[in-house]
């Protein structure tokens, strides 16, 4: 019956800073609607980020806000990314080991929604 995900929703406030944060500061493309100059009053933008994979976290603990789903997106070199987004004004923490093999490095976009990159070796 699932053919897979089709998209995930965030819901924003400031559409415009959304767009400008996934866009220019992430570096997603826009695949509707192209080529706007002002994203402000549109209700839907979506983005084309790749493959995407549904991971169910073990680590929950009920914690409303805390808890809630999260992006994670692909990087080559996490350090490089990450001081390249940090010269961009994102939010970023610490790159910590979540498995062997595997690094990640929590964020925030605009609105607070959290985010990670991470690398595998």
């Amino acid at each position: 019956m699932i053919k897979g995900i089709i998209e995930v929703i965030i819901y924003v406030q400031d559409m415009s800073a959304q767009v400008d944060f996934y866009r220019n500061t992430l570096g997603l493309a826009i695949s509707y609607p192209q080529n706007q100059a002002d994203y402000s009053k549109e209700m839907w933008v979506t983005f084309e980020p790749g493959d995407c994979v549904l991971a169910l976290h073990g680590g929950g603990q009920g914690r409303i806000g805390k808890d809630s789903p999260k992006i994670v997106f692909g990087v080559d070199d996490i350090k490089s990314t990450r001081k390249a987004l940090i010269g961009r004004g994102v939010q970023l923490g610490e790159v910590r080991s979540a498995a062997p093999g595997v690094w990640v490095c929590d964020g925030l976009d605009p609105e607070g929604n959290a985010f990670s990159i991470e690398s595998r070796e």
